[in-house]
């Protein structure tokens, strides 16, 4: 069966994580254009707080408190949608957490939270709305993983297990969905480091405050990549070239991005401020405090535009090859640049 998907104005969309970051500008944009609403967050108060902005802007919005973790939390997500909406025609698994620290040095309660989350939520997600979408006209299914679900970073262990995991899951899905013929889209969104609250919400391990490495990107390009396959029908979307670059690199130069890792890794994700022994984070409950930021305002340069993105959402198959072809150039380049040249 074909794939048939609405425009936004005509679209009735599921974000979870829609509080905050990526899932908060998501929101904001979607409404912007016109779309119904099932917005789901851990915070009540900070749901209420967006849902009462949005509605003043005319835009019809439904809101669940839910811990995508909790199978029975995802399931209420999806019944409200039919029960306010009558179909969902877009799902959003947004929601999501971090750790920073040594493998050695995090506790395995908090890698199973982690997981929780950022694995289980997502699979979670993903079957709620197949359930409520394959056989009632389908629509799209849209996956958040990142930079790090194929290629792995010091400091971030957990978290990029969890999202190679949901790369596997979310690729694996979509064979299916294809083989049944589903007139469902399932993409899986990689955005590079983007400016939002994930560093301040992250669980942290390490003597200084976590950071994130340059290049930094805007949330805004993320948003517009979701909201694209939303209405289009995309396999990947690579958010920023340096998140192409690092899957190319991974791929045909694995042991030159592991020196470069183990030589510049370790210090671009620690800030130069010590961590707080009170410090509070997001990894087991909201952080009511930075609710409904988009951004934490990073110290770096913040590019709002990726080119790379832009042209790939948009273009046949053989210009993203060439793009890529040139990210796998410039990664080798500046590997080079770094002394890397023993790792080829």
């Amino acid at each position: 069966m074909a794939v048939q998907l609405r425009k936004i104005d005509e679209q009735v969309m599921v974000i979870t994580g829609a509080t905050s970051g990526i899932g908060l500008t998501t929101a904001r944009m979607a409404a912007e254009q016109g779309a119904k609403l099932v917005l789901a967050a851990r915070s009540g108060d900070a749901l209420d707080g967006l849902a009462s902005e949005l509605r003043r802007k005319g835009t019809q919005v439904a809101t669940v408190t839910a811990d995508v973790g909790n199978p029975a939390d995802v399931e209420r997500i999806g019944q409200a949608a039919m029960d306010r909406f009558g179909r969902i025609d877009t799902w959003v698994n947004n929601a999501g957490v971090g750790i920073f620290g040594k493998n050695e040095e995090v506790p395995l309660e908090d890698m199973q939270r982690l997981f929780q989350t950022n694995y289980w939520g997502v699979v979670h997600g993903s079957l709620e709305a197949v359930k409520r979408m394959k056989t009632r006209g389908g629509g799209a299914l849209i996956n958040l993983g990142s930079e790090v679900s194929d290629r792995s970073t010091p400091l971030q262990g957990i978290y990029a297990a969890s999202k190679h995991a949901i790369k596997a899951f979310t690729d694996s899905l979509r064979m299916e969905l294809e083989k049944d013929k589903a007139p469902m889209s399932v993409t899986l969104i990689r955005p590079a480091a983007i400016d939002t609250m994930f560093a301040v919400h992250a669980r942290n391990h390490m003597d200084k405050e976590p950071a994130l490495p340059p290049p930094i990107y805007a949330p805004d390009i993320v948003a517009r990549s979701i909201l694209y396959a939303a209405q289009n029908r995309k396999r990947d979307v690579f958010v920023g070239g340096a998140s192409k670059a690092a899957s190319s690199l991974n791929l045909w130069m694995p042991r030159a991005l592991d020196r470069f890792m183990e030589k510049s890794m370790f210090k671009q994700q620690q800030s130069d401020q010590p961590s707080s022994p009170n410090r509070r984070d997001a990894l087991h409950g909201p952080d009511e405090r930075t609710e409904l930021r988009e951004r934490q305002g990073m110290p770096h340069h913040v590019a709002e535009q990726s080119a790379y993105t832009a042209v790939t959402l948009r273009a046949n198959k053989i210009v993203p090859a060439l793009l890529g072809a040139g990210a796998l150039f410039a990664a080798w380049k500046f590997s080079r640049r770094n002394g890397l040249k023993s790792a080829f």
